[in-house]
């Protein structure tokens, strides 16, 4: 019985068979590249760099605004440059309206609008308006407490919104309408 070949032979044995046709391709590949340097028909790639935009600055190892950014870094740098900040700051106080002014009164008093430091509220009834109308200037001193000083002056109290009793194109002018204060 004989010994099969040792893998650390060298020979024509442990020889890979190579496809003729590919082989023959790569060595004439070969030659013309060598027949082309030498008669310096090749000439070293250059790089071309891109033209430098004025202003842009070179990437260095410390970070500066190109580097990946946290999403809270560039969500406040774009409420700052387009002037949202007070306006996301009100919506988040009318968010966490019952813990401002309490789980009682927010049942009955919503905040509607925030207008050029005026806030609009909305009562369920006329009670519920006086109440508001009395504690206004406390209501205020919270909100800037939370918001910024400044950012609301005036709290408008409206309360609820009421029927219309006209129905049909014929109605009294001047008349004294329901008798009902509704609220």
């Amino acid at each position: 019985m004989a010994d099969p070949p040792d893998s650390s032979e060298s020979g024509p044995e442990s020889e890979v068979e190579h496809d003729k046709q590919g082989l023959e391709l790569a060595k004439s590949l070969a030659g013309r590249l060598k027949q082309q340097a030498a008669k310096g028909g090749f000439k070293p790639v250059k790089r071309r760099r891109r033209p430098r935009i004025d202003g842009a600055q070179i990437s260095s190892a410390r970070p500066d605004d190109r580097d990946p950014q946290r999403l809270t870094n560039t969500l406040g740098r774009l409420m700052r440059d387009q002037g949202w900040e007070v306006d996301v700051a009100v919506h988040g106080v009318m968010a966490r309206w019952p813990s401002i002014v309490g789980p009682e009164m927010a049942e009955h008093c919503k905040p509607e609008s925030y207008d050029d430091t005026v806030l609009t509220v909305r009562t369920s009834s006329t009670a519920w308006a006086t109440q508001l109308k009395l504690l206004a200037p406390d209501l205020v001193r919270r909100l800037n407490a939370e918001l910024g000083e400044g950012t609301v002056t005036v709290v408008n109290v409206q309360g609820p919104h009421t029927p219309s009793w006209r129905k049909g194109p014929r109605t009294v002018r001047g008349g004294r309408g329901p008798r009902d204060t509704y609220g």
